[in-house]
């Protein structure tokens, strides 16, 4: 190859194909080597990557190859999320079985992965679709329902009206939409399969301290979701009734102040309690909170609306009746369904009773308020007890324990831990997805799927019309089946599991990927696991990151192969470190009178864009790539025009992993030129001197100085903090220094050229392995050690000194490192800058900082 021809196609796809052929990538399990896992979350095979893609899976590998060089045995494989509504859309919209859009998918996304030059083991490659795979999410239902974790019940469900499925809580944004489809979510009362993560609420809260290296970000949003709260439920009796409303509250303090109670327009009681003339008021309210969404209700900025019941219920602390109503941001799923009307002390019960004049009983004074003066807004902050019986004159805080203590005495309640996280709901009425396998007996109920007989598949022969729901329950063929109890006829369970079932395990899998016999070898699995270093989007903080957490804690409570007498798993946490990396964005034009996006291309002029059917002006902005933006970039664009290893540098240098980063053309032009000029830089070195060096000259110190900062920088960069950008700058300024150096002949200059071949592996593999050859190795680069710092180089023998006239600097010297403040005086007042600008004339003062500056203060 000619030394100033840099041809990226060729020689990526000759050492991916030497790669490929010698297997280099194949994990080592026997090495007693120090282990490292390096994984990025899997990825669903939707056909075509995305710069996002690039991003996501060249950040753990450039991890993955440095540590291999560092010494350490490493496992970077990689697996596809592939069920889901999209494929069985697909499959819908284009007459053809999910299977085979996905495995075409799964093809077509791998071999674009491996263009990128990836060092993965594709020996263990995995996909959540594959009865081989699925066939063990299967038996871990089997053990969560044994353990008491997976049941069936009745209850109001989030229900997606496009895609005709329900969906757990986390899976509904904040506009009360389908993460999925978009669609206004639903109401509707189904009996669904749910795991019992709440089980293990008090472990995923506290074990967030293990995390210490996660974002903080990520561990607060995991904290927030669970949200525990430690209070009390207090027992309200209903009037002319035996039933009593529990409500749980944080603040007992503030009980003597309840002057009213409400409830859930879904409780139970709601229609026990309402009383004749309030039965219509109360339907019709009813009706119309249904057509909200759970955001709608709760939102903080959003007025609250409610309806007397008619019903008075008793506050047993103060023995006066309070009015009984149902309000719509009052959910039955949290708490009790129920809370108790504190005017005084809350936000939100101020406003409401101001809204329906309900009285305000202040029962908490801070210690400024005048006797008798009125609120005006709620106090929620401590303060004395007032108005309260025995407990008047207590400090607000010492009253919760003490009215605590009363209420259980008296048995009107009892201390209680609450937790915002609920069930998880795992049912999903579509054909895509793992089965649940259960099948429905007349006379057993319900009966799990003997372990034997997994995996129970999903049938091929199935019709995919888009209509009516779940295609698994119109097969009879498939759904009915002989009890394996009692030999009855019975049904097959038709909903299948939630696609984060099958994500929330998957990394335990890998180790042992090819395991047909059991889940995993545990013994290789422990050995592996936890991941060192995990790589994925921060929208993932609360659904996967928590689901994967619960999964792992109840796997490692599964108990040994010694009859349970050990853990199934050693440890608590899967992933030790986290890195969340930002989206990738382009630029976008938008029509904001229409909400049109238009298509960079169909803009005459980039400096004053306008649409070009309206002529409005547009307005331009960066935003996450999207075709529907018309601001995608197609990688196989930029693959087959700068090649990957430009890409990867690109996609590395031009912003810190966790920021989101803007694709400008023009940058990658600029990262193009940077790798052609380290092509020429190495290939036009041609031999090193043989002669005796001797002592270096201090060329050749300054220069060795720079390779051993580089070496310093990079590594550093590296291990733990992961911030690629500087990383690729300090190799931006090897290349600089070896450029510039003045000993193109010595080992010093040969010494430099390898040493930024090292650095650079991990970061452009394919150049670094073609000039590595080219300088006349053999070998692998990638097989080579990582470079080592010589501290001793990092010292200089000469620094560069300042000279300042009256504080203006005037010029520059060199001298020893090892000089002291006088000869640093001596050798400023012998240079030539000193007798041109203050020879001859009176000193007054010598400011000297010691290796940086020298200034005279003249006459």
């Amino acid at each position: 190859m000619e030394s100033n021809n840099y041809q990226p196609s060729a020689i990526e796809s000759k050492w991916q194909q030497i790669w490929d052929d010698g297997n280099v990538d194949q994990t080592d399990h026997t090495s007693t080597k120090p282990k490292f896992y390096v994984l990025s979350m899997f990825p669903y095979p939707s056909g075509n990557l995305h710069m996002g893609h690039v991003r996501n899976y060249v950040i753990p590998d450039v991890i993955a190859r440095q540590k291999r060089m560092q010494g350490y045995r490493v496992l970077h494989p990689m697996g596809w999320d592939a069920f889901g509504l999209p494929a069985e859309n697909a499959a819908i919209e284009r007459g053809i079985h999910p299977a085979t859009w996905t495995y075409q998918n799964i093809a077509h996304m791998r071999s674009q992965l491996k263009k990128l030059g990836l060092s993965i083991d594709w020996n263990l490659e995995l996909a959540t679709c594959s009865p081989k795979y699925y066939r063990w999410t299967q038996w871990i239902f089997l053990k969560f329902y044994q353990a008491g974790l997976a049941y069936q019940k009745d209850g109001m469900v989030n229900w997606d009206p496009i895609d005709l499925t329900v969906l757990a809580n986390e899976q509904v944004d904040g506009e009360g939409r389908s993460w999925r489809s978009g669609a206004i979510v639903e109401k509707k009362a189904l009996r669904q399969w749910y795991f019992k993560i709440t089980d293990y609420a008090e472990q995923l809260l506290t074990d967030l301290d293990q995390l210490a290296g996660w974002p903080e970000k990520v561990r607060l949003m995991q904290a927030n979701w669970i949200g525990k709260s430690i209070g009390a439920d207090l027992e309200f009796p209903i009037v002319g009734s035996s039933e009593k409303i529990t409500v749980f509250t944080t603040r007992p303090d503030t009980v003597y102040g309840v002057s009213y109670v409400v409830l859930a327009p879904e409780h139970p009681l709601t229609a026990k309690v309402t009383t004749p003339d309030q039965t219509a008021a109360v339907d019709t309210f009813i009706t119309e909170v249904k057509q909200q969404s759970e955001i709608d209700r709760t939102a903080e900025d959003k007025p609250k609306r409610g309806v007397a019941t008619g019903a008075m219920a008793i506050n047993p602390f103060t023995g006066a009746e309070v009015p009984i109503w149902i309000a719509d941001y009052v959910l039955y799923e949290y708490g009790t369904g129920a809370v108790m009307g504190v005017p005084a002390h809350d936000v939100r019960d101020f406003k409401f009773a101001k809204q329906y004049q309900l009285p305000i009983t202040q029962v908490i004074a801070p210690a400024n308020q005048e006797i008798g003066e009125p609120l005006t807004a709620a106090y929620t902050d401590s303060g004395t007890m007032i108005n309260s019986s025995q407990f008047d004159g207590l400090d607000s805080v010492a009253a919760k324990t003490a009215i605590l203590d009363d209420a259980e005495q008296k048995s009107y309640g009892r201390s209680k831990i609450q937790y915002r996280l609920r069930d998880w709901l795992i049912s999903r009425q579509r054909y895509w997805g793992t089965p649940i396998p259960m099948i429905h007996c007349p006379k057993c109920g319900v009966v799990p799927v003997p372990e034997a007989d997994l995996p129970v598949e999903l049938p091929e022969d199935i019709a995919f019309t888009g209509k009516g729901g779940n295609p698994l329950a119109s097969l009879d063929s498939w759904v009915n089946v002989s009890c394996p109890s009692c030999g009855t006829p019975a049904k097959r369970e038709t909903d299948t599991m939630d696609t984060f079932v099958d994500s929330s395990w998957y990394y335990l899998r890998y180790p042992d990927a090819t395991n047909n016999d059991r889940i995993f070898n545990t013994d290789l699995t422990n050995n592996w696991l936890p991941v060192n270093q995990y790589v994925g989007g921060v929208e993932h903080a609360v659904l996967h990151l928590l689901y994967a957490r619960f999964f792992t804690k109840v796997i490692r409570d599964f108990g040994g192969e010694d009859n349970g007498k050990t853990k199934f798993l050693n440890f608590d946490e899967p992933f030790t470190q986290l890195l969340t990396q930002g989206m990738v964005q382009s630029t976008t034009y938008k029509n904001t009178q229409t909400g049109k996006y238009i298509a960079p291309g169909s803009i005459v002029d980039p400096n004053n864009p306008r649409d070009p059917d309206t002529g409005d002006t547009l307005e331009v902005s960066f935003e996450k790539m999207s075709k529907s933006k018309y601001n995608g970039v197609d990688p196989e664009d930029v693959l087959a025009k700068y090649g990957a290893d430009t890409a990867r540098m690109f996609i590395l240098f031009k912003a810190p992993p966790e920021k989101d980063l803007e694709w400008d053309d023009a940058d990658i032009e600029g990262q193009f030129r940077f790798v052609n000029r380290l092509w020429k830089l190495v290939t036009s070195f041609t031999s090193i001197s043989t002669s005796a060096s001797g002592e270096l000259s201090k060329v050749e110190k300054d220069l060795r100085r720079s390779i051993h900062i580089a070496i310093q920088a990079i590594t550093e960069d590296l291990d733990g903090e992961y911030q690629f950008n500087t990383a690729v700058s300090e190799l931006m300024k090897l290349s600089n220094a070896l450029t510039d150096a003045g000993c193109k002949d010595s080992p010093t200059y040969a010494e430099g050229i390898t040493t930024l071949l090292l650095l650079l592996a991990p970061f452009a593999p394919h150049l670094a392995e073609e000039l590595w050859q080219i300088i006349g190795h053999t070998d692998s680069v990638h097989s080579q050690s990582w470079p080592q710092l010589d501290e001793t180089a990092l010292v200089a023998d000469e620094i560069t000194l300042v000279i300042q006239i009256m504080g203006k600097t005037r010029g520059t010297i060199q001298v020893p490192t090892s000089s002291d403040r006088v000869a640093l005086e001596t050798y400023a007042k012998e240079s030539s800058i000193f007798h041109k600008y203050a020879e001859g004339k009176e000193i007054k003062k010598v400011i000297i900082v010691p290796g940086k500056l020298v200034n005279f203060i003249i006459a």
